[in-house]
């Protein structure tokens, strides 16, 4: 429920108060023409399983099977006793969606090779400059997971017999994890550049052209045959065509490239192995998809990754043993940039910009301004993780000439520190920034003022020395928290605040780093050191497009094994028992730059809306907020992120079970009210909110600010990079059915406690299949494997008689 008055809400998005009173009007990149935008685009907004204000206000759409549904009215008592989840991507009944793309697709020149899995940003580059019926579609390929193959990284334990997707679309099934399997995961990551044409009836479809191509995560692999660090021979890993090691090697700019990649391990300098874990992105006005590498770190559990950790020269500290890093001679710090790729150029070699920091990316947004410098804007998707601002040394000539690639060469990275007071700062990551690490009990205090304790004990990370703290080793990050943390092994797993943090004050980011191209390569444990606000997973950020301000969508309040969300920025965890208390499934921010070209040094900051139960006190009907993207009449559109092993209620596998809901938990977790030998995790709160959603915000008529239902998709799927282009919505549906078998299929019911909008309890009965066998199952295959897809949303009825109704 939006807490802010119609006058707050204006000012909020930087328009006057005496603005005339519009009808929620969706944009005309949307689903219209540009004539056709000046009129009132109206829909029935879906109906979800949670209550909102909006229902309270209009009629909603309630699916009950596949291209079925009915409306209800719109009512003061929004609850619903009742609701199924239906395998499908549910629209409004004057919309329509269909598939443009799924994993598995032989859409190249080359028809061994096919569309990659779990597809995330979508980006679209016009064939000619001007027209959006032609043009090429970029899509990410973020990481694999099942049911691609119980081997895939973290797969439940339970789901040995059931089938694997990978059998049915690709031909074989991996018995083993070898480097055949560990390989073809690795090219089912990075993106695919596929053109895309508007046909009769006007929906986009493939079309066959040359340009058509996959970059991945072991494009280039040819080159390890000039190595001489044992790596030599391993330059293919299958038979295939696409399995043979290409020539196709990224490179490097900026610092890395020239201070850390000549030190790398592999010898081969500014040469890179591919391109993975690629999450969000952003589309530069001359005609580039700038891809984000995310989670490319490896762990035990995640094993298809690099090492993380560095030493004070920028290189890795070694490799990690199992993982896709040592199989194929990957050197971590190659890793976790933003790519620059131009569709359609494909003899223009991709490039990673390291001056724009290696970290978690999740995207970037741009301000290209002629006579400016470029400013850019970017999250670290990770408990903990910060937010970055990136200023070029140069300024841009003309918005789309492809020479401002090279602004991204040289400048100055800033991560940010919040003040409680509203306002921040942009500290650079230069060797001669002051060192001033947060202190995790100021860091919690929030949350120990209300409870008594901090979760995670505060924990934060700092780059672990030689002869700093004690320590013995150079590289990778030592755990601080409040207390020092000491395992039944006698061994000390985190050191004490008060014993660690003066051996790392009063220095210089020179005293722990040797180069500039040290501290970007390490930009997390950099911005730590320096000071930096440790926040609630920065997922996508957007420039407004009129105002300039940047809109943040802070995904999880949650303390993590990275870090700890200023809890006195953030909200961290449930602070009371009391049912409608605010719950830590993240919030929306803005800041507002007090430079007029956004290159100053500080900022003001405010919170627009709050993840929680629209019942919730502070709650704006949502969880875990990830992409946003704003429309040409200055909406807000984002989708959730809610973690897959809460949907609905029910952890993933085989079992399904139902996980505890009870709104009386505090803190992290508490005990249940109901069975008093079991943990209520607050986290499980998120599944009241069913599947993942898509929705927007309408920022001016008698609807602005509440949260509009526009989506939601297939069971454990996210719907991810929402893009505009000419009267359709581009968006990804990842990972339908993840971690659930998808055959037999079995239907899940159980009751839930929910809040109504009052901020009372009642309890719905949910339906919901285990897993999901979208889209086959639109294709006469009810059994079929659930595929990662690239889908179409445009507007049913185009006649100029019935085009809003």
């Amino acid at each position: 429920m939006s807490k802010l008055t119609r006058r707050q809400l204006l000012v909020f998005f930087g328009a006057s108060a005496g603005s005339a009173v519009l009808a929620p009007v969706l944009g005309e990149q949307l689903f219209e023409s540009a004539v056709e935008a000046t009129e009132i685009l109206k829909f029935t907004p879906v109906r979800l399983p949670h209550p909102l204000p909006i229902y309270q206000q209009q009629s909603s759409y309630y699916a009950t099977g596949i291209e079925q549904g009915k409306v209800l009215n719109a009512t003061t008592d929004a609850r619903l006793s009742n609701y199924t989840i239906i395998d499908d991507v549910v629209v409004p009944p004057e919309y329509e969606r269909y598939v443009i793309v799924s994993w598995g697709d032989r859409v190249f020149p080359n028809k061994e090779e096919y569309f990659g899995y779990n597809c995330d940003y979508t980006g679209f580059v016009s064939v000619n400059g001007y027209s959006e019926d032609d043009g090429y579609l970029w899509v990410n390929h973020e990481y694999v997971s099942y049911p691609i193959s119980a081997l895939a990284p973290e797969s439940p334990t339970d789901l040995a017999g059931f089938p694997e997707s990978f059998t049915s679309v690709i031909g074989y099934t991996p018995t083993s994890k070898d480097r055949a399997l560990l390989g073809e995961f690795l090219y089912n990551m990075g993106g695919s550049i596929l053109r895309i044409s508007k046909q009769r009836g006007g929906q986009f479809k493939v079309v066959s052209d040359p340009k058509n191509r996959r970059i991945h995560t072991l494009s280039g692999l040819g080159i390890n045959s000039q190595r001489t660090d044992g790596y030599q021979a391993i330059t293919a890993w299958g038979a295939k065509s696409y399995q043979q090691g290409d020539q196709n090697y990224l490179i490097g700019t900026g610092p890395a490239a020239a201070q850390v990649f000549n030190l790398s391990s592999d010898g081969l300098g500014n040469k890179i192995i591919g391109t993975g874990h690629n999450c969000s992105g952003g589309t530069t006005p001359w005609g580039t998809i700038m891809s984000a590498e995310e989670n490319f770190q490896a762990s035990t559990a995640f094993f298809v990754g690099v090492q993380e950790g560095v030493k004070p020269d920028g290189t890795q500290t070694g490799y990690i043993t199992g993982t896709t890093g040592a199989e194929f001679g990957m050197v971590g710090e190659k890793y976790g940039w933003m790519v620059e790729i131009d569709p359609k150029d494909p003899n223009c070699r991709p490039r990673k910009h390291t001056a724009l920091g290696r970290f978690r990316h999740e995207n970037i947004t741009m301000r290209v301004e002629r006579g400016k410098k470029l400013v850019a804007y970017m999250g670290d998707d990770r408990r903990g993780g910060h937010t970055y601002k990136f200023v070029s040394t140069n300024t841009v000539t003309d918005p789309r000439s492809k020479d401002n690639s090279a602004l991204f060469e040289s400048g100055i990275l800033y991560a940010a520190r919040y003040n409680s007071d509203g306002k921040g700062t942009w500290i650079p990551l230069q060797l001669d920034t002051p060192t001033n690490p947060n202190i995790p009990s100021v860091l919690a205090s929030t949350e120990i003022a209300q409870l008594g304790k901090a979760t995670n004990n505060g924990l934060m990370r700092l780059p672990r020395r030689n002869g700093v703290a004690g320590q013995t080793t150079d590289g990778g990050s030592l755990s601080v928290t409040i207390n020092t943390v000491v395992n039944s092994s006698g061994t000390t797993t985190s050191f004490g605040e008060a014993e660690v943090l003066p051996a790392y004050r009063n220095k210089k980011l020179s005293d722990f780093y040797t180069t500039k191209g040290a501290i970007v390569c390490d930009a997390f444990l950099a911005a730590n050191l320096a000071g930096a606000t440790p926040t609630a997973r920065p997922e996508d950020l957007e420039v407004h497009p009129r105002t300039k301000q940047v809109f943040i969508a802070y995904t999880d309040g949650a303390p993590g094994g990275d870090g700890y969300p200023d809890s006195r920025i953030f909200v961290v965890s449930k602070y009371t028992s009391a049912i409608n208390d605010a719950q830590p499934s993240g919030e929306l921010f803005k800041i507002t730059e007090d430079s007029t070209d956004g290159t100053g040094l500080t900022f003001r900051w405010e919170r627009f809306a709050k993840g929680g139960e629209a019942g919730a006190e502070i709650g704006s009907g949502f969880a875990n907020v990830d992409n946003l993207v704003f429309d040409r009449r200055e909406n807000i559109w984002g989708v959730t992120d809610m973690s897959t092993a809460s949907h609905n209620g029910f952890d993933v596998g085989a079992a399904a079970t139902p996980k505890l809901i009870e709104h009386t938990v505090v803190g992290a977790s508490s005990k249940s009210a109901a069975t008093s030998d079991k943990n209520v995790e607050t986290s499980s709160l998120i599944g009241v909110f069913g599947n993942n959603w898509l929705f927007y915000i309408p920022t001016r008529g008698k609807d602005a600010g509440e949260v509009v239902p526009f989506a939601y998709g297939p069971p454990r799927c996210e719907m991810t990079g929402p893009t505009f282009v000419s009267d359709t919505l581009i968006i990804s549906i990842q990972h339908p059915g993840e971690d659930c078998p998808y055959s037999p299929q079995v239907t899940l019911n159980r009751d839930i406690e929910m809040l109504n909008l009052d901020g009372t309890l009642f309890t719905q009965n949910r339906t919901v299949p285990r897993g999901s066998n979208w889209p086959n199952n639109l294709k006469g295959k009810p059994l079929g494997a659930p595929l990662p897809s690239v889908i179409g949303i445009s507007r049913k009825q185009r006649s100029k008689n019935n085009k809003f109704s």
